[in-house]
């Protein structure tokens, strides 16, 4: 799981993503693609990150007081999602947010 960037190049709509993945078994690295909430075309991040911990930059760390790169108040929207679209689970609720500082 990464932090992503995305931006429509067509509605000029600019979003990011704390549910970006890597499809696993290809030589390079290829995302799930997500959509743009206006017009609903498909995406992969211009910019990809390590999701960590913004007081210390490390990935898991033991900071008392954490600032999390995401909000974990935001749903995930899983209409707009490549890797969970249509499927029973979304991303939020298949992955452990014990380890995203």
């Amino acid at each position: 799981q990464k932090y992503g960037y995305f931006h429509c190049k067509d509605c000029k709509t600019r979003w990011e993503s704390a549910y970006v993945w890597c499809i696993s078994g290809s030589n390079k690295v290829v995302y799930f693609k997500q959509l743009c909430r206006k017009c609903q075309k498909g995406f992969n991040p211009y910019r990809v990150e390590t999701i960590q911990c913004q007081i210390c930059s490390k990935t898991r760390c033991s900071c008392p007081q954490r600032k999390r790169h995401i909000d974990l108040k935001r749903p995930h929207r899983q209409e707009l999602c490549g890797r969970c679209k249509g499927k029973k689970l979304s991303c939020d609720s298949t992955y452990s947010f014990k380890y995203v500082v």
